[in-house]
């Protein structure tokens, strides 16, 4: 049995703070479908004591604004992908499209 890796589709970044797009695949409960959905993964990065780069899902207080602002491209990038597909998702890209938001 082969497993597919999930690639991310989209990347929102606003300093150490990420919003990460995936696209994912089921199946509907009711009628067995399949069915085409995205979720949307939040962290921050940071340097650990030695300096190799680590990220971790607790926020520092000051972290909020960004993350609120990289949820909310996330938000509008994945309704508008639904809008300009009927609701039904696309296969995702082959590689991660990253943008950085300006505050």
């Amino acid at each position: 049995m082969t497993s597919e890796k999930n690639t991310p589709e989209k990347k929102f970044r606003a300093g150490a703070i990420s919003a990460t797009i995936w696209q994912n695949n089921g199946q509907n409960n009711k009628t067995g479908q399949p069915v085409t959905y995205r979720t949307i993964s939040l962290e921050r990065g940071y340097k650990d004591k030695s300096g190799a780069w680590k990220s971790t899902n607790s926020f520092r207080i000051n972290d909020l604004p960004r993350a609120s602002l990289v949820l909310q491209e996330a938000y509008k990038y994945a309704v508008l992908k639904d809008a300009q597909n009927g609701a039904a998702a696309e296969t995702p890209d082959q590689y991660i499209d990253e943008e950085e938001v300006l505050m």
